[in-house]
C-alpha cells in the first residue's frame, strides 16, 4: 500500500499486467489452446493474482477495516458465481454437480486453507496469533448454517429424489441464504464493527517495545492511506485482474481436465483445481495480512469469502434454475459430510479462545490436505 503513495498509479506492473490478463482472456475465450498458449495464459493468471492483492490492498487501506476485507471477497465470489452460471449454461447434464462442489471447495479452503496458514504465520511471527472471538465466532456460525441449511440438508430431503431440493425448498435456501449474508454483513460493517478491527499485539501477547516499533516500521498500514483517485483506480484494476483470473482458469481448464482424465483423477479434481487458483488473491492478503499482526483481517477474509460464496451462489443458482435444465445436486456425500462436520467443530475450538498457536495452524492445513487427498482418492 505504501508503493501505492509513493508512485503514480498508472506507471507500474500492477497496471500492466491486468490490462495484458485481460487480453489474453479475450484472445482465448472459447479457443483450444496449443501448449505454448496455455503457459502464456498461465503466467498472465499468475500476474493478475499478484496484482488483484495489490489493488485490493490499496482499496482496504483506504477504506478501512473490516470493508477492505469485503472488497477482496465480495469481487472474487460474484465473478465466481458468474462462471458458475455460465458452465452450468453451456454444460448440461455434466454440470449438474458444479454448484456444490465449488462453494464446498471454497468453504474447505478458506475455513482450512486460508485460516490455517494466517494462524500458522501469525504465531510464528508472535508465538500466538491473537484475534477477536466474538467477530469471529459470529462468521463461522455464520458459515457453519449456511452450509448445513445449502449443502447438507438436500442430501436428506424426500421431495424429490436423489441430493436434490425441490422449487420450494431451493427458494427457501435461497431467501435464507440472503438474509443471513445480509444480517452478517451489518453487524461486521455498522452494529458490531469493533469486533472484526485487528487486535492489539503489543497488549495481547506481550511484544516488547523494540519489537513493536519494528512491527510498526514493516506495517504498511502505518503509511498514509491512498488518494480518493488512486483508491477508485486501483478498485477498477482489481475488478479487471479478477476477471482475468476466473476467465484465464477457465481458458485453461481444458487442459487441466484432459491431464485429469489421463491421470486416471476423479472428475471432481478439476473443480478443486479451479477453486485453488480463483481463491489465490485472498489467500495471498490473508497470509500479508498476517505477517502483518492482522490476524484478524486475515479472519474476515477467509470466513468472509466462505459467506458471500455461499450466500450469493445460491440464490444466484435459484435464480438461473429457472432456464437451466438438468437436474441440480447440491446435497454432499457422506465423506464430505464428515469433513464439514470437523472442520465445523475444529474452527469452534479454534476460535473460543481468542488466541490460537502453531498447533491449531497446523490442525486446520491437515485437514486441508485430507480433503485434497479424498479429492484424488475417494
Amino acid at each position: 500500500m505504501s508503493t501505492a503513495t509513493r508512485r503514480s498509479p498508472l506507471t507500474d506492473w500492477t497496471v500492466l499486467v491486468p490490462v495484458v490478463a485481460l487480453l489474453a482472456l479475450v484472445f482465448s475465450w472459447g479457443r483450444e489452446l496449443p501448449g505454448l498458449a496455455v503457459v502464456l495464459v498461465s503466467l498472465c493468471l499468475a500476474g493478475a493474482v499478484l496484482a488483484a492483492v495489490h489493488h485490493a490492498e490499496v482499496v482496504a487501506h483506504r477504506v478501512g477495516e473490516p470493508f477492505g476485507s469485503l472488497v477482496l471477497a465480495v469481487a472474487v465470489t460474484v465473478i465466481e458465481v458468474a462462471l458458475i452460471v455460465t458452465l452450468m449454461a453451456d454444460g448440461g447434464d455434466k454440470t449438474s454437480s458444479l454448484a456444490r462442489d465449488t462453494v464446498f471447495a471454497a468453504v474447505m479452503i478458506t475455513c482450512n486453507g486460508i485460516v490455517g496458514l494466517s494462524l500458522l504465520v501469525g504465531a510464528l511471527r508472535n508465538r500466538v496469533a491473537v484475534f477477536h472471538a466474538e467477530g469471529s465466532g459470529a462468521a463461522l456460525a455464520t458459515v457453519a448454517t449456511l452450509a448445513v441449511l445449502s449443502l447438507v440438508l438436500p442430501t436428506f430431503t424426500t421431495s424429490k429424489p436423489g441430493p436434490e431440493f425441490s422449487s420450494a425448498q431451493l427458494t427457501f435456501a435461497a431467501v435464507a441464504s440472503l438474509a443471513l449474508y445480509g444480517l452478517f454483513i451489518t453487524v461486521q460493517t455498522v452494529r458490531h464493527r469493533d469486533y472484526f478491527l485487528p487486535v492489539d499485539t503489543t497488549q495481547a501477547t506481550g511484544t516488547t517495545p523494540a519489537r513493536d516499533a519494528r512491527a510498526a516500521g514493516e506495517d504498511e498500514g502505518h503509511a498514509e492511506p491512498p488518494t480518493s483517485r488512486a483508491a477508485l483506480i486501483s478498485l477498477g484494476l482489481l475488478l479487471v485482474a479478477l476477471v482475468a483470473v476466473v476467465g484465464n482458469a477457465k481458458a485453461v481448464s481444458p487442459t487441466i481436465e484432459s491431464g485429469v482424465a489421463n491421470a486416471g483423477l476423479p472428475h471432481a479434481v478439476v473443480g478443486v483445481i479451479i477453486a485453488l487458483l480463483v481463491l489465490l488473491p485472498e489467500t495471498l492478503a490473508a497470509v500479508r495480512a498476517a505477517r502483518r499482526d492482522r490476524v484478524q483481517t486475515s479472519l474476515n477474509l477467509a470466513y468472509g469469502s466462505a459467506i458471500a460464496s455461499i450466500g450469493l451462489t445460491i440464490p444466484a443458482i435459484a435464480l438461473a434454475s429457472i432456464w437451466l435444465t438438468g437436474p441440480l445436486l447440491l446435497g454432499l456425500g457422506a465423506i464430505h459430510m464428515v469433513l464439514l462436520a470437523l472442520t465445523v467443530v475444529v474452527s469452534a475450538l479454534t476460535i473460543v479462545p481468542g488466541r490460537a498457536t502453531l498447533l491449531q495452524g497446523g490442525v486446520h492445513l491437515v485437514l486441508l490436505a485430507a480433503y485434497l487427498f479424498l479429492a484424488v482418492s475417494p
